[in-house]
């Protein structure tokens, strides 16, 4: 059973941050787009870069990979290390910055 998607904006020292717990798949893909594009709100006052926690998230799948292509020059994403390897071989790890924890 998939774990359910949760989704949450806060600002760490004036830093726009979007942490998702859970799997995110083709069922949710338009929650955790439409959080990215909530996000950027706040993200916007911050030179547009926002922040996306991904180290709670164990799966992800391409409709999750394509939103964030869709925002590549506008995130950094915070991810599992068990997520590094789909993101590598996707690309994403060519066209922003990507960093394990």
């Amino acid at each position: 059973m998939a774990t359910p998607l949760s989704v949450r904006t806060s600002l760490d020292d004036g830093t726009a941050v979007l942490s998702v717990v859970g799997e995110i798949d083709m069922s949710n893909v338009g929650v955790f787009t439409t959080a990215i594009a909530d996000a950027m709100v706040p993200a916007s006052h911050d030179g547009g870069v926002l922040t996306i926690d991904l180290t709670r998230v164990e799966y992800l799948d391409s409709a999750a990979i394509g939103a964030l292509f869709d925002q590549a020059e506008r995130i950094r994403l915070l991810v599992n290390p068990m997520l590094m390897p789909v993101l590598r071989v996707s690309g994403l790890t060519n066209v922003t910055s990507v960093v394990a924890r």
